[in-house]
């Protein structure tokens, strides 16, 4: 970094390109259009880099301009965080652990993922569900600590993420007492004169089960399909459906939604990955969840 760089000026521009211009930044930071100009200036001379570009009447971001834009949302947001960092520090001993779910994976398995950490003595657990597109992001600003997801990380060339496995389950078939008389003979064949309902087709598993249906030829007749697991088995154990759960939280399906299980759903199995941005995890929490795995 140059001895001459400001982070002045880099505020001044990341309010440029949050505002979409100068005219509007200086409106915002009440100050007049040549002096924030001239901030913009000075942090492109620092850099080596112009950071703007002219388009029709307004500006653009260069490439440059966006790699300085990300950049500088990581380092504002955490300008951001800095008085709760602080009043947390002192006002109290609890351990944050903040984590990001995604939409997809079944809540009692997040909850089962979760047990080793319940026992943490002043334990501040905060939980954010979401796409996973969305909670990367989260993960990338520090706004999370670890993002649990049904499938591992994409690849991303602006930030490095590290996909932990937490283990895997096998899928079983699932509903009231009226479907395992109707699928008992014949089954999984069987699967094909009941209603099913399944998981939405972002969740990584629906893509096992849609391959496992074509190659047993059954023809599914699908009344509902859900991006929330818990939502799905709400609807199953009202009779509405044969639902996929995995079997690793047989007890607490059978014991929470009063329902029976049908049969396995053979060679398909779901995994679970703890996702975050250091290779050799460093919160002691996470490393507590993965201890089962490092």
């Amino acid at each position: 970094m140059s001895t001459s760089f400001n982070y002045k000026h880099l505020y001044y521009f990341w309010v440029v390109a949050k505002e979409g211009g100068i005219s509007r930044a200086a409106d915002k930071l009440d100050m007049a259009i040549q002096t924030v100009s001239a901030q913009v200036r000075e942090l492109e001379r620092s850099l080596g880099f112009a950071l703007l570009k002219p388009a029709g009447r307004g500006l653009v971001l260069t490439e440059a301009g966006q790699a300085a834009l990300q950049q500088a949302d990581l380092i504002f947001q955490l300008g951001e965080d800095l008085p709760s960092k602080v009043r947390d520090a002192v006002s109290s001993p609890t351990v944050r652990l903040a984590v990001g779910v995604c939409d997809g994976l079944p809540k009692l398995v997040v909850h089962l993922l979760l047990q080793p950490v319940m026992a943490e003595a002043n334990l501040r657990l905060l939980c954010q569900e979401g796409k996973l597109d969305d909670l990367l992001g989260d993960l990338a600003l520090h706004r999370l600590d670890v993002v649990l997801s049904d499938r591992p990380a994409p690849n991303n060339p602006n930030i490095k993420l590290y996909s932990h496995s937490m283990g895997s389950s096998t899928i079983a078939w699932y509903g009231t007492s009226k479907w395992l008389e109707a699928t008992h003979h014949n089954f999984p064949q069987s699967l094909a004169d009941v209603p099913l309902l399944l998981p939405t087709t972002h969740t990584a598993v629906r893509d096992r089960l849609d391959l496992w249906f074509e190659q047993r030829a059954i023809r599914p007749r699908i009344v509902g399909e859900f991006a929330d697991g818990a939502l799905l088995k709400t609807f199953g154990a009202s009779g509405m459906g044969v639902f996929p759960a995995a079997a690793w939280v047989h007890d607490d399906l059978l014991a929470r939604y009063a329902v029976q299980r049908l049969g396995s759903c053979e060679g398909v199995t779901e995994h679970f990955f703890a996702i975050g941005t250091e290779k050799k995890v460093q919160h002691p929490l996470v490393q507590r969840l993965l201890q089962p795995v490092l």
